[in-house]
């Protein structure tokens, strides 16, 4: 007899920054999870690559019993920018 059993999932958000790495591609971060290094040749490979190392994260934090950190504010409602300045030399 196949048992059935329903898994109960929610949706987490994380934010990462993609720095633009000089040799070419992108490196990424998650503060979220201070240890979350990633990168990839493009962005949209950096994206999946940093997809991929979240859902790694969370499953390391279950297996221990850790708590997750809790998920950002939906990014709609936060906007976040560079913003150039000029600085003076000292």
């Amino acid at each position: 007899m196949k048992r059935e059993e329903k898994i109960s999932t929610i949706d987490g958000l994380y934010i990462c920054t993609f720095q633009p790495d000089p040799a070419g591609g992108y490196s990424v971060r998650c503060p979220a999870f201070p240890g979350l290094i990633t990168s990839g040749n493009d962005l949209e490979e950096a994206r999946a690559m940093a997809r991929e190392a979240l859902q790694l994260c969370v499953e390391v934090y279950q297996d221990k019993g850790w708590n997750l950190p809790p998920s950002d504010a939906d990014p709609r409602e936060m906007v976040k920018e560079l913003i150039p300045v000029k600085l003076a030399r000292i």
